[in-house]
């Protein structure tokens, strides 16, 4: 995972850059705002922090442009500001979480591995020994890769998604094919059956399941 620091503090920058390495975390760091917006254009990074009150540019103004660009990078401020309203003005300008100075390295650490997991949550879907990574367009069985369409590849992670919930085919066509009038849906278990052999599934297979006249339920 790569990490910006954006942080004027020699002092605190190079601390946190040490102990984050130290952790297994590309890092790389910034002293002002500017320099902050340089490198995170430049740059793919997995989490940004952010300190408040910087030169040129604010940590403020910069969370701001960052979140123009429609970036959806976790941002988490180091702050010596307290007030309620400070904490929703930051919170506003697109921030995910913010750490009051002074802080314990160790929380700080935590609130970081707590944003990379609900990342990876979000992204990573898992079905008995089926796994799906959204963000990279890629599906394993048995940690073997396997390639889908993709349609068939939208059908899968809608299923996953509404794991143990039954997805009517009326579901399915309105929801994956943004079908919204009388269409066949017979087309849906072409998809399913292509899908089925690609992964090893039978049909009576528990973990994506037929309901007959129905649809189709996902269970590990």
């Amino acid at each position: 995972m790569r990490l910006l620091i954006v942080e004027d503090e020699i002092g605190i920058q190079n601390f946190l850059k040490q102990g984050l390495e130290e952790e297994g975390f590309i890092v790389d760091t910034a002293s002002n705002g500017i320099e902050g917006l340089d490198k995170f254009s430049t740059g793919n990074y997995d989490l940004l922090l952010l300190d408040w009150m910087m030169p040129q540019l604010t940590g403020l103004e910069l969370c701001k442009k960052i979140r123009e660009t429609n970036s959806q990078v976790p941002i988490i401020f180091l702050t010596a500001k307290d007030t309620v309203q400070e904490t929703i003005e930051g919170l506003k300008s697109g921030a995910n979480d913010y750490i009051k100075k002074p802080f314990s390295f160790e929380e700080l650490l935590e609130r970081i591995k707590i944003h990379f997991r609900n990342d990876l949550e979000e992204k990573v879907l898992k079905l008995g020994n089926i796994t799906l990574n959204k963000d990279k367009h890629q599906v394993f069985t048995n940690e073997k890769e396997v390639s889908l369409t993709q349609r068939e590849f939208e059908l899968l992670e809608y299923l996953i998604k509404n794991k143990g919930k039954v997805c009517t085919r009326t579901n399915i066509i309105e929801d994956v094919w943004d079908i919204h009038f009388e269409y066949d849906t017979g087309v849906i278990d072409v998809f399913m059956n292509a899908i089925r052999k690609k992964l090893n599934l039978s049909k009576d297979e528990e973990l994506i399941k037929t309901i007959r006249g129905v649809g189709y339920i996902a269970n590990d």
